[in-house]
């Protein structure tokens, strides 16, 4: 061991402290609307047009509006529920997902890139995306639904600090 690594901070996967903003579920719905609200009106306009078709076109038409109640209602808010991000000097913590949680911590040495994106949706809500990309195959951390405002101060925040951090750790 050497000495660089002695005085190394440890760093290791813990659950992050911050939420994203309460406009992310906002986006998350219309995210969801925009995939399930088609399907749910094309089997409306199917069933209300074709009828001989009813009897299993009502089964697509229940389902479809499963799947948006679900997708629409429940999602967003268990995203909010879940997803939370930190950025420290040592590393930048994330937790995401809704049916499969992902927990990822990405060591400051480790970090090659660090944008704010906004998509159209974004733009509108005042939200932004982080994107922290690594040297891992695993590919970048994204943290979506920060106010436009945090992403890009963390995001300066980020990258004085990895100039600042001495070593290549990839």
């Amino acid at each position: 061991m050497t000495t660089q690594d002695q005085y190394a901070p440890t760093v290791r996967l813990r659950p992050p402290q911050h939420r994203v903003e309460r406009r992310a579920i906002a986006w998350w719905t219309l995210q969801s609307l925009a995939f399930t609200g088609p399907i749910l009106v094309g089997a409306s306009i199917a069933y209300a047009w074709w009828e001989a078709a009813r009897p299993w076109l009502i089964v697509l038409l229940v389902g479809a509006a499963l799947l948006t109640v679900a997708l629409v209602v429940v999602e967003p808010l268990w995203r909010y529920v879940v997803h939370r991000w930190e950025a420290t000097d040592e590393a930048v913590y994330a937790r995401t997902g809704w049916l499969v949680r992902e927990w990822r911590v990405a060591p400051i040495s480790r970090i090659q890139t660090v944008d704010a994106v906004r998509g159209p949706l974004e733009q509108v809500l005042g939200l932004s995306t982080l994107r922290i990309t690594t040297a891992s195959s695993r590919g970048a951390i994204e943290i979506g639904g920060l106010d436009k405002d945090i992403a890009a101060e963390v995001a300066e925040q980020l990258t004085t600090i990895t100039q600042k951090t001495p070593g290549d750790a990839t």
